[in-house]
């Protein structure tokens, strides 16, 4: 794994435009996704998570045409989730420009999906996205969820996380639930104990709120830092969340 830690903005879409909500609900609309990726481009976003919020819920696939044109302004890492069943899907994803591709609900209806994706592009193409909300009394506290967030499941995140990884994931995207859209900071315990079980890079999301956030994530595991609303208000640009992480001592990418 890298020393220096990615910061990563992420365009949730729906119907063509980025939204953002609190705790996955009440989404608002927040820009076009293909000017906001330009802006992340040339502010020096490491890469771009790109999530089509409502495809499973809809039962379609991803805006294919977004993704595309996304791919064309921007010339970072780009990774695309919602809506992907098959290595069909991966495979017309990568052609219009991903880079990466998440996968969530599907794979948790049907794990087989990780291995057949893992076998075919390898596991650097493959990011299992973890939705995750706290379950007291549970096994580890925290189960998974699919649909966005609306479906609860009994799945417990942790194991799950680790049978992904065994069938080939090769990054898992790690978003708290319970503190999306809070500006409250990151969940670090569940950031820390993906950590302390992942033999492949983590991403923390969820929480994000002031440029002091971005540090403990790190410091509790994460390879990288991904953010929506604070970036997409303006509240605090690429080069903000890069500068906060330089003063505590974490190397970022120039």
């Amino acid at each position: 794994m890298s020393l220096a830690r990615r910061v990563i903005p992420c365009l949730d879409v729906k119907d063509g435009r980025v939204v953002k909500g609190v705790n996955f609900e009440n989404l608002r609309e927040m820009g076009d996704p293909v000017e906001l990726a330009r802006r992340y481009f040339d502010q020096g976003a490491d890469e771009l998570t790109f999530l089509d919020v409502t495809a499973t819920v809809d039962d379609r696939s991803t805006t294919y045409d977004v993704v595309r044109r996304t791919a064309e302004e921007v010339f970072i890492p780009l990774t695309v989730g919602g809506g992907v069943r098959s290595a069909d899907d991966v495979a017309r994803l990568l052609g219009v420009g991903a880079d990466k591709v998440g996968v969530n609900s599907a794979a948790i209806a049907r794990p087989q999906l990780v291995d057949e994706i893992a076998d075919r592009f390898g596991a650097q193409v493959l990011v299992l996205s973890l939705d995750v909300k706290r379950a007291p009394g549970t096994e580890s506290g925290f189960v998974v969820t699919t649909h966005g967030g609306r479906t609860l499941t009994t799945l417990d995140a942790l194991a799950w996380a680790r049978e992904a990884i065994d069938r080939g994931a090769g990054e898992l995207l790690v978003n708290s639930i319970d503190a999306d859209g809070t500006k409250d900071g990151f969940d670090l315990e569940l950031v820390a104990l993906m950590r302390e079980l992942s033999s492949v890079p983590v991403i923390a999301s969820g929480g994000a709120g002031a440029a002091e956030h971005f540090a403990p994530a790190i410091e509790a595991g994460a390879d990288a830092v991904l953010a929506a609303s604070v970036f997409h208000s303006g509240q605090l640009t690429i080069g903000d969340v890069k500068g906060a992480l330089r003063a505590e001592g974490i190397e970022v990418r120039a």
